[in-house]
């Protein structure tokens, strides 16, 4: 949508983040187009005019939007994770940003989640902001390899994934619970992991 103007680009920007909130309440399954287009007071002609692929396409500019609001929120960490400070502040960062959000959990990882089960394609491509996510951590700790605070023979790829698993697991217990202690629990769990290997 790069021939938008200022207004259009602002008109989809705010159809994008009501839809994304009505969809995370009640799913991609339990949101019809009907549903966004009174949630966001759009037309069916202008709504179809700035997603002209329909529900998917505005699915994937959801996911692209929940995943730069997830991922600002844990910077100025997430793109340096060069220390062990930095780890802790990453970690306090998103316990923040989760306990401060309306809905409990992972709004990437619920998108995937659902469409995993429904429409596997545009699962896929949802998935790849997760990668992305995953990625950063990888990086972090390779930077920590290179400063010589974790060992230089330890798996990266491996070291990263057991992070994210342990923050993801955290999310889905913190939406079970309805409490922020799990993610608390995982993440201080995950870094302990990580110190290990220093």
């Amino acid at each position: 949508m790069s021939t938008l103007t200022r207004k259009g680009a602002a008109t989809r920007a705010r159809i994008v983040e009501a839809a994304a909130d009505l969809i995370l309440a009640r799913g991609v399954g339990g949101t019809s187009l009907d549903d966004i287009r009174a949630g966001t007071a759009t037309s069916k002609s202008q709504l179809f005019h700035y997603f002209p692929g329909g529900k998917g396409e505005l699915v994937g500019a959801i996911a692209s939007f929940q995943s730069s609001r997830v991922l600002a929120a844990q910077e100025p960490f997430l793109s340096t994770l060069d220390s062990w400070a930095a780890w802790q502040g990453w970690r306090d960062a998103v316990v923040a940003h989760y306990g401060s959000q309306p809905h409990w959990g992972c709004p990437i990882g619920a998108l995937v989640s659902e469409l995993v089960a429904t429409d596997r394609e545009l699962a896929t491509d949802v998935a790849v902001h997760m990668d992305e996510w995953r990625g950063q951590l990888e990086a972090g700790v390779r930077r920590m390899q290179s400063a010589g605070l974790i060992r230089a023979d330890a798996d990266a790829e491996q070291l990263a994934l057991s992070t994210f698993a342990s923050l993801h697991g955290g999310l889905l217990l913190m939406h079970m619970m309805q409490s922020v202690a799990p993610l608390e629990a995982a993440l201080d769990g995950a870094l302990a992991a990580l110190r290990s290997h220093a």
